[in-house]
């Protein structure tokens, strides 16, 4: 028998708010959750592992539209696997990027933390520095 849960229990097993599930049903991302004959939503073990999928893309930056793309796709069947290839090869794309500038910010964080730990150790002098370096510019994106 496969299990299903409820809108609270899919909610309590993603992390996500039952208004944020419903949200994802209503524009198309989360397609085709069952029913109950009293009309309450209904989660299978394969909805459970596409919202699972859903954050991952969403917590790796997935703009909603992709993502819709991406699930309009996926119900379109096997015919369409290499758009959605191309989708997602286009997201592991902006991945690594980002990913190489924040290696570069936590680098920059790691020589800071490295000479305030050395300042620190020697005493402070009370003197300022000779020259400061030059600003860098450093891209981060927030998650959200």
């Amino acid at each position: 028998m496969t299990m299903t849960f409820s809108i609270q229990r899919a909610a309590a097993e993603t992390g996500l708010s039952p208004d944020t599930l419903r949200y994802y049903e209503r524009i198309g991302v989360l397609p085709g959750v069952a029913r109950s004959p009293s009309g309450h939503r209904r989660y299978g073990e394969g909805d459970i592992g596409w919202i699972k999928l859903v954050q991952c893309l969403r917590a790796t930056g997935m703009p909603i539209e992709e993502l819709h793309r991406y699930a309009t796709l996926m119900q379109q069947g096997d015919s369409t696997a290499e758009q959605r290839l191309q989708l997602l090869e286009g997201h592991r794309t902006r991945i690594n990027e980002e990913m190489r500038e924040l290696t570069t910010a936590l680098e920059l964080v790691e020589r800071k933390i490295a000479g305030y730990d050395a300042l620190l150790r020697d005493g402070l002098t009370g003197e300022p520095p000779d020259r400061r370096p030059a600003p860098r510019k450093v891209r981060v994106r927030s998650a959200g």
